[in-house]
C-alpha cells in the first residue's frame, strides 16, 4: 500500500501509534541515549505545539538543518505512524519516530562545583516560569563550534531541571542579562513579546571618542556577510537588497578619559534585535566599543573584554530587572562619574 502524505496537520493526532514492549516511547524531555536506532519519542507539555522542525532540531544537535529537513522529505521522521511536514505541530501524547541518524557524540559537560556555584549565584531573577541570570563575559550562552558547553547546558547540569532553554541570545563576549525558560508557555509568551518588541533591553557600554551628552537614534541598515575565514560579520549598508532596516537609541551618560584617550559611558536601547547591532552601529558613526575585536581592532584603550553589558530587561507584566556593571568594567570608570540608575 502506497502511503499517502498528510496534507492537513490535524489528521496527523487521530490515531496513536501502536507500539510493542520493544519499542515504548520514552518521554521527549529526556534526551536520546542512542542515534543509531530508531527513537520514538512522546510529546510532553513542554513540547506541546512547537514544529515538528523545532523539535527535532532541539534534539538532534550537530546534524545540518538541511539534514533534518530530508529525513522529513523522506519518511525518516512520522508523527503517530503518520508522514509528516516541517510546520505541522506537536500535541501532547504525540509519539515521533526517528529513524538512525550518524552523529558526532558530544560528551556529557563536566561542570566543577565552583563553577556551578558561581553560576547559580548569578541567578537575579526567578519564578515558576523564568530565570534571568547575570552571564559573565567570556562564556557562550550554548555549546558548539568546539566548546563542549555553554550556559543553557551548564545551567541544565547544575539544576537538574530537564526544561530550560534560552529565550534570547547574547555574545559570547556580552555580559548581563540572560532571559531562560522553565515552562514552554513561558517560552512562547516572551518570545512573542520580542516579535512584537514589546521587551526593552537596555545596555551600558564604554565607547571610543565622547559624542555629545543626550540621545540619539542610529538608523542604518545592516547586512550580514562572511570573511575570508568563514567568520560572520555584520556592516551598515543601504545599497544592498538584503540589508536588514535596524535603530539604536543612544543616551551618553558620561565622558571621561581612559588611558589618556576619550571615553565614554553609553546606554544603548536596540529597537530591532539584529546580530551585532549595537556593535556595529556605534563604530559605524565613529564610537567603537572598547575591546571589541571585530569592530575595533585599533583600539588603544588598553581593555581586556568587550565593553558591553546587558544591563537593564523592560518585560511587560514584571518589575524592572538589572544587573549592575561588572567589576572589571566599573574599575575603568572614575569615580566621580554618576551612573545610571
Amino acid at each position: 500500500m502506497t502511503n499517502q502524505v498528510t496534507t492537513n496537520n490535524e489528521s496527523l493526532h487521530q490515531a496513536p501509534a501502536i507500539f510493542n514492549s520493544k519499542t515504548r516511547p520514552q518521554s521527549a524531555d529526556d534526551e536520546i541515549g542512542n542515534f543509531e536506532k530508531v527513537n520514538y519519542l512522546e510529546v510532553t507539555r513542554h513540547q506541546h505545539d512547537q514544529r515538528l522542525d523545532n523539535f527535532l532540531l532541539n534534539r538532534l544537535k550537530g546534524l545540518p538543518k538541511s539534514h533534518i529537513y530530508k529525513m522529513i522529505r523522506s519518511d525518516e521522521i512520522r508523527v503517530n505512524n503518520k508522514r509528516c511536514k516541517a510546520h505541522d505541530r506537536l500535541q501532547r501524547e504525540d509519539v515521533v519516530r526517528i529513524a538512525p541518524v550518524q552523529l558526532a557524540t558530544r560528551e556529557k559537560p563536566i561542570i566543577s562545583a565552583e563553577f556551578a556555584k558561581s553560576l547559580l549565584a548569578r541567578v537575579v531573577y526567578e519564578d515558576e516560569g523564568l530565570i534571568v541570570l547575570n552571564k559573565p563575559s567570556g562564556i557562550a550562552v550554548h555549546g558548539g563550534s568546539g566548546l563542549n558547553f555553554g550556559v543553557i547546558e551548564a545551567m541544565r547540569e547544575v539544576t537538574g531541571k530537564k526544561y530550560l532553554e534560552l529565550i534570547h541570545r547574547i555574545d559570547k563576549d556580552t555580559s548581563g542579562l540572560l532571559m531562560i525558560s522553565k515552562k514552554r508557555s513561558t517560552l512562547k509568551a516572551l518570545q512573542q513579546h520580542l516579535v512584537d518588541k514589546t521587551i526593552q533591553k537596555h545596555y551600558l557600554c564604554l565607547a571610543k571618542g565622547q559624542p555629545a551628552l543626550g540621545e540619539l537614534r542610529i538608523d542604518a541598515p545592516l547586512l550580514r556577510y562572511t570573511v575570508a575565514s568563514g567568520e560572520r560579520r555584520v556592516k551598515v549598508d543601504a545599497k544592498d537588497e538584503q540589508a536588514k532596516e535596524s535603530q539604536t537609541d543612544i543616551s551618553v551618560h558620561a565622558r571621561f578619559t581612559l588611558n589618556n584617550q576619550p571615553v565614554s559611558l553609553i546606554e544603548a536601547k536596540p529597537l530591532t534585535g539584529r546580530t551585532h547591532q549595537i556593535r556595529v552601529h556605534l563604530a559605524h558613526i565613529g564610537h567603537a566599543i572598547l575591546g571589541d575585536d571585530k569592530y575595533h581592532v585599533h583600539d588603544k584603550s588598553g581593555v581586556h573584554r568587550l565593553c558591553l553589558h546587558a544591563w537593564r530587561l523592560d518585560i511587560p507584566g514584571y518589575d524592572p530587572i538589572t544587573a549592575p556593571l561588572p567589576e572589571e568594567l566599573l574599575a575603568l570608570i572614575p569615580n566621580d562619574q554618576t551612573l545610571p540608575q
